[in-house]
């Protein structure tokens, strides 16, 4: 039914074309076929659709560009990279999903490096912020890496800690690690099994620098 509302509506001919969210209460594959749809449309006839979604991953997946709504207003807009990696407040971040927003302030700089403190723990990222200021931290749950044991790694920021929680989302385990501060991170649900992971593990979580997005704190 959604794509043969989507092809009426086609009749016309329309250079620009709005869907209020076209796949809602869809099955998985019955999303893929109208996704599939959609990126036909905007290539071969080259129409621009705009779209209201609340499904994150589809974003990601077919937009040239998004626009975070929030209470009525648009917070930021840009490529979903600069709205997945790079969002501009916590209000956006939490919105797409970054979980870790760590609550911080710069102690150290070197040209773009930075270290900041977070709570007994140090966090380092680039940056522009200079010393002094007060920041938060920003990683995504799939940038941050797990080890039993602390290894070589190319990883400037490595946090050891306790698995408190452990939850199986389908093939996906999010693990929660208090490192002196809470850290939530994913993995594959083998790989969690094939090394052993339960909730009182001791573990390594390392993530890169330049995985590590910080923005301004006002409070």
């Amino acid at each position: 039914m959604q794509r043969v509302a989507i092809a009426r509506s086609l009749v016309t001919e329309p250079e620009l074309l709005f869907l209020d969210e076209p796949t809602a209460n869809l099955d998985p594959t019955s999303t893929a076929k109208v996704e599939e749809v959609l990126a036909h449309i905007i290539q071969e006839r080259k129409a621009t659709i705009v779209m209201a979604t609340h499904n994150m991953s589809q974003g990601q997946r077919i937009a040239d560009r998004i626009g975070v709504l929030i209470d009525g207003k648009i917070l930021q807009t840009g490529s979903p990279d600069e709205i997945f990696c790079l969002p501009k407040d916590t209000e956006v971040a939490e919105f797409v999903g970054v979980e870790n927003i760590l609550k911080g302030v710069i102690v150290e700089k070197d040209d773009n490096l930075v270290t900041i403190q977070v709570n007994d723990c140090t966090v380092q990222a680039i940056s522009d912020y200079g010393i002094g200021e007060a920041v938060y931290a920003l990683i995504r749950p799939e940038d941050i890496t797990f080890t039993l044991a602390k290894g070589k790694t190319s990883a400037r920021n490595v946090f050891q800690g306790k698995i408190t929680k452990i939850a199986s989302i389908g093939p996906i385990a999010r693990i929660e690690v208090d490192c002196g501060f809470p850290l939530l991170g994913t993995i594959t649900k083998r790989s969690a099994e094939d090394i052993g992971l339960k909730t009182g593990t001791r573990i390594s979580a390392s993530s890169k620098a330049t995985a590590v997005h910080v923005i301004k704190r006002w409070n």
